[in-house]
């Protein structure tokens, strides 16, 4: 049937923050639905809290909110623009739940807005455990034994009837939150009542554990006509027991017979019939017993999850799209595939090759985590490699996390790993696994005890063997002819071997089997992902490598060559904390903005999760690790005019020497001028030489100079590895034990680069700068206060734009400075630089010549399209075509507060106390008229929500007692009453302020004055607790995990409670407001200037 002529305007739900279990996949599904209804001629409310996200940018819809992602928030966005329609299904279980709670409260009813995609029946049966179950048993089909539970009384009941082990499942969450496996009595009252606190609904299931058994996943859309397609299955790796997000997975599935397939495909057509879906895609999760082939339904998600976004981009089958276009009305077999341009979407994919996604992890960020995976999702990030066979993607995959290794190899010798450590490596999930089974079978060890261990499937198994018996051919081959054979050259490509694997057993340089295998005739190739296993012509060019006789990408090439200029663009890669959506967003509009100047534009990455992969951003994509070797393949076949290094964060920055020396054309800042700002030494000479001012500093390449410089310096000193992103191994030293402690942690991640010594200046501001040069006119686009004083990491640490407490001199300084920096360093592009303030004393901390992570906070902020204008700057646009004026930034009547996202609740007993390090995932952004609305809404979005009564408990260091008196005051003439430990509560009584002294564990007189009682009643609203110093950093840490463990805000820092107070002022005085971007902009400005045309930058203007 046609499209729905019933309805005009759609509410659109984004997801929010970057947080594990919920990553950018759905900024990926938001934006191609943007797109898809937009394209249909219908009128699009945006709603995201997340500002480094393209769904929030202004051209994707008619009306952009970037507001907090609550009921009570979307009611005042649903009366102000009264929407015909929601469609929630694209901004995952965010999303899901909040159109649930919108329905139950009667806003949709009252204000007549209908639910598109899944109406509230499906949801609820589909996320309810109960009704799940109970429809899915109505159709002949089975589950694991359950029941559920909603106090701990109800759990153990429930545990009592299964028998342990058991998993606790908590109703309506998502990515595992506040679930687990559990072994006994003890571990279940702890599980469960976490799992109901974390439940929308407060309900858990307690279900029989069916840890080890297989585990698949089936992708299926259906539409309004009953017409139903598998667009892909999928299989974990890791059994069950392991999140399907931290598990290696592999599509299609590999080790279900046809029979065993076929009664999945027909189990998940009926559940999807039987659940109700009828516009949209779904996600239906299986486990197989390997023993006796029971088969049970474990999951289903109503919506586009994170598996559609694996199996779109495994297959080339755009889902958020088709889901989109099928929540209007038209079914299937009415909407066109874009990639093959005649099989309708009805016409289900078919892929001849291998996808591998393997989860990335940042354990090394959480130290006093333990590395053991669960039901609860722990990764940050993941890549996806696509390969001929099982092997090659597989080998592709690991090279593309960028964790050291160069494939299924080797980091340490097997041989001094104790045979104890690998069995309980094997037997326990962890993130380094895989390679656990690679030790275990250098050892000898059968596969067949290697499967029992581990229970993953022994046709995985027998695969890495067979990679490894190939390795072990390979170096006897070395040993005796002192070469590879063209033969066994070209075979161990074809096995996924890289280059630098290649060069350790042949005892020769990467750069020297590249040559050779060249010089014979083994190049990669590219093969089209088609959606139809070549049997339909492919018009969307969407390429993988592999080492075959047939180029389709040389073919394509030629067959639809332009004549235009080729810019290729490296991305990403895999997320992680401290490189995330926000350097996709720039590559995007890089896309965009040379696109559009027409150039002829190609898309390099690894990450499925993205914009920048999806098949119609760029002229081409192709789907590869970002490693040399990858890249040197492409430019081979491409030929680009220029590669674009900036935007990506540092993985392709730190390919750019190496690109240089191998002649690849570099667009925009030179590697020279990269090297310039990163090189500590150079950079020192050149702040000199500029008459700027630095905390003192020194770089050290041994342990002995690196204690020179600390005394000479003196401490506390902040001590780093050079080349690193997101903070890295970052310290804040105190003294020379500590200092040689950090060299010793440090000395993998510094890979052989300096250590750099910084004086670290206390009690500082901190500012960042985000400014665009084209070599000779530097416009600094904006100034970013932080929040917390220095010494937090600036990704982490919450920032206000425009600055509130530097006056007028200072921030013209701080522009004379950088534009003095941007000119000396030759910057054509994007240029970051923090700088710290103390007394009048400016001091340069750090210059990036890169995209960095504020780009799009500033954009939104401000209305310039940063990234568009860097790119074609970088191209050799000058800047002053875009009359860029500071004028524009004056006229702005808002502030914008941004906050970061951070993942303690997912890592028992880390502390939270934040430092130099970044450990955050994700953003959010307030906006509003005054600083206070501004912060009152990010806390808001960052799940911090400031209360508005209550008793707030106080303790802080010795330096911020005098503040804290004042914060209290405020607090109390709010109405709040107050506990604190002895020091802080002696202070406060002196200043009359009324105090409940408490200690922290058993110090109190009775349970009613012990903190950690009080927590666990819920009976504190807030808690603001500031630790001094490095002996003092890991006091009351207990304080401080319980309180994220119970959702009570907590905040370290005496800035942050001075913020936070005023947010709590503001939202007693004034109800918030709600207010899309393109009614922040000036009416001269607006959101054109976002637009991918040639970007309308003229209106960017006076």
């Amino acid at each position: 049937m046609p499209k729905r002529t019933d309805i005009k305007k759609i509410l659109l739900l984004g997801s929010g923050p970057i947080v594990i279990g919920q990553a950018c996949e759905f900024d990926y599904s938001g934006t191609q639905a943007c797109k898809a209804l937009k394209e249909e001629g219908f009128e699009i409310v945006l709603v995201n809290s997340n500002p480094a996200t393209i769904m929030t940018d202004p051209e994707f819809s008619d009306h952009t909110y970037i507001e907090p992602l609550t009921p009570e928030f979307i009611e005042r966005i649903i009366e102000k623009e009264r929407p015909d329609a929601i469609l929630p299904t694209l901004g995952g279980q965010t999303a899901l739940n909040l159109a649930m709670k919108l329905y139950e409260s009667g806003v949709l009813q009252k204000y007549n807005v209908k639910m598109l995609g899944a109406n509230y029946e499906v949801i609820k049966k589909s996320e309810d455990r109960q009704c799940f179950k109970e429809a899915v048993l109505k159709i002949g089909l089975d589950v694991p034994r359950s029941g559920f539970a909603h106090s701990l009384e109800e759990a153990r009941v429930e545990a009592g009837k299964i028998g342990f082990p058991v998993i606790v499942r908590p109703s309506f969450t998502l990515g595992g939150t506040g679930g687990g496996i559990v072994h006994d009595i003890e571990e279940l009252e702890r599980i469960a009542s976490l799992g109901i606190e974390s439940s929308m609904i407060r309900e858990v299931l307690i279900e029989e554990s069916i840890e080890g058994w297989k585990e698949y996943e089936l992708e299926v859309m259906r539409d309004n006509k009953d017409n139903v397609v598998i667009v892909c299955s999928i299989e974990n790796l890791d059994p069950m027991g392991v999140h399907t997000g931290d598990s290696i997975t592999v599509a299609p599935a590999q080790t279900l017979t046809d029979r065993e397939y076929q009664n999945m495909r027909d189990a998940s057509i009926a559940i999807i019939r039987e659940i109700g879906v009828e516009t949209g895609g779904s996600n239906i999760q299986f486990a197989v017993n390997p023993t006796d082939g029971r088969m049970v339904v474990i999951e289903m998600n109503p919506r586009v999850s994170r598996s559609s976004a694996l199996a779109s981009k495994a297959t080339g089958f755009p889902i958020a799209k088709f889901a989109a276009k099928l929540a209007v009305g038209y079914s299937l077999d009415e909407i066109q595939n874009d990639i093959t341009r005649e099989t309708p979407a009805s016409f289900e994919p078919a892929i001849d090759y291998c996808v591998v996604k393997a989860p990335r992890f940042t354990f090394e960020k959480f130290p006093e985590a333990k590395d053991i995976l669960g039901v609860q999702m722990k990764s940050v990030g993941e890549t996806m490699a696509i390969g001929r066979t099982f092997k090659e993607a597989l080998q592709k995959a690991l090279r593309g996390l960028e964790i050291g290794h160069t494939g299924l190899d080797n980091k340490v010798d097997y041989k001094t790993i104790p045979d104890e450590k690998v069995r309980q490596r094997l037997e326990e999930p962890n993130a380094s696994r895989i390679f656990y089974v690679k030790y275990a079978l250098q050892k000898g060890w059968p596969i067949e005890e290697v499967a029992r261990l581990s229970k993953i499937d022994i046709w995985f198994i027998a695969h890495i063997a067979q990679i490894w018996d190939f390795e072990k051919e390979l170096v006897a081959a070395v040993k005796k002819q002192g070469t590879l054979s063209v033969e066994l050259l070209r075979k161990a490509k074809e096995y996924g071997f890289s280059d630098p694997q290649l060069g350790k057993i042949m005892n020769i340089p990467e750069a020297q089997v590249r040559v050779l295998r060249k010089k014979e005739g083994i190049v990669a190739t590219f093969k089209l992902v088609d959606t139809c296993a070549a049997e339909f012509e492919a018009y969307t060019p969407y390429f993988y490598s592999t080492y075959e006789t047939e180029d389709e990408a040389v073919l394509q090439i030629k067959k639809i060559s332009s004549g235009k200029k080729r810019i290729m663009i490296l991305g990403g890669g895999p997320n992680r904390i401290g490189q995330g959506i926000e350097f996709d967003y720039c590559c995007v509009h890089a896309s965009f903005a040379l696109k559009s100047l027409g150039y002829e534009t190609i898309m390099v990455n690894s990450n499925p999760e993205t914009v920048s992969t999806d098949y119609d951003i760029s002229d081409r994509l192709y789907f590869e690790p970002l490693t040399f070797e990858d890249v040197m393949n492409i430019v081979d076949v491409e030929k680009p005019d220029g590669v674009i290094v900036q935007f990506g964060g540092q993985t392709p920055l730190n390919l750019a020497q190496r690109l240089h020396e191998a002649g690849v054309p570099i667009v925009g800042t030179s590697v020279a001028s990269i090297e310039l700002a990163e090189n500590r030494e150079k950079f020192a000479e050149l702040v000199q030489s500029l008459k700027l001012t630095q905390p003192a500093n020194g770089s050290a390449r041994s342990v002995e100079e690196a204690v020179r410089i600390a005394r000479q310096i003196g401490y506390p000193v902040l001590a780093r590895p050079s080349y690193v992103l997101g903070g890295r191994a970052m310290k804040i030293v105190y003294d020379e034990e500590s200092l040689l402690k950090f060299i010793d942690e440090a000395k993998e991640v510094s890979g052989g680069h300096p250590v750099l010594i910084d004086k670290f200046i206390d009690d500082a501001i901190e500012l960042d700068v985000d400014a665009v040069s084209d070599g000779k006119e530097t416009f600094v686009a904006g100034i970013m206060e932080h929040i917390e004083n220095a010494g937090i990491h600036s990704g982490d640490s919450a920032c206000v734009l425009p600055p509130t407490t530097i006056g007028e001199a200072l921030l013209e300084q701080i522009r004379e400075t950088t534009r003095k920096i941007a000119k000396a360093i030759n910057v054509v592009g994007l240029m970051n630089i923090q700088f710290a303030v103390k007394g009048r004393n400016l001091y340069v901390l750090e210059v990036n010549p890169r995209a960095s992570r504020t780009v799009p906070f500033v954009s939104k902020a401000t209305g310039i399209p940063l990234a568009k204008i860097a790119a074609q700057v970088m191209v050799g646009e000058p800047l002053s075509k875009y009359r860029l004026s500071y004028k524009l930034i004056e006229q702005l009547k808002h502030v914008s507060v941004k906050e970061s996202v951070l993942p303690f609740s997912r890592f028992s007993g880390v502390d939270i106390v934040l430092g130099p390090e970044m450990k955050s995932t994700g953003e959010v952004m307030g906006i509003g008229a005054t600083i206070g609305e501004a912060f009152a809404k990010s806390q808001i979005s960052a799940n911090q929500k400031l209360p508005t009564e209550g008793k707030v408990f106080l303790s802080v260091r010795d330096e911020d007692k005098r503040e804290i008196v004042s914060v209290a005051k405020r607090l109390e003439r709010l109405g709040f009453s107050f506990v604190s430990t002895r020091g802080t509560a002696r202070t406060l009584r002196a200043h009359g302020i009324g105090v409940q002294e408490v200690g922290r564990y058993g110090q109190g007189q009775g349970d009613e004055l012990n903190l950690m009682t009080l927590i666990k009643k819920k009976e504190i609203a807030l808690v603001v607790n500031t630790p001094s110093g490095e002996d003092s950093q890991y006091d009351m840490r207990s304080i401080r995990a319980a309180a994220i463990l119970h959702n009570i805000p907590c905040i370290t820092t005496i800035q942050g409670a001075r913020e936070a107070v005023n947010g709590m002022e503001t939202c007693k005085d004034k109800e918030l407001t709600v207010q899309s971007l393109q009614e922040y902009y000036p009416p001269s400005q607006k959101a054109t200037d976002f637009s991918s045309v040639t970007l309308s930058l003229a209106k960017v203007r006076n």
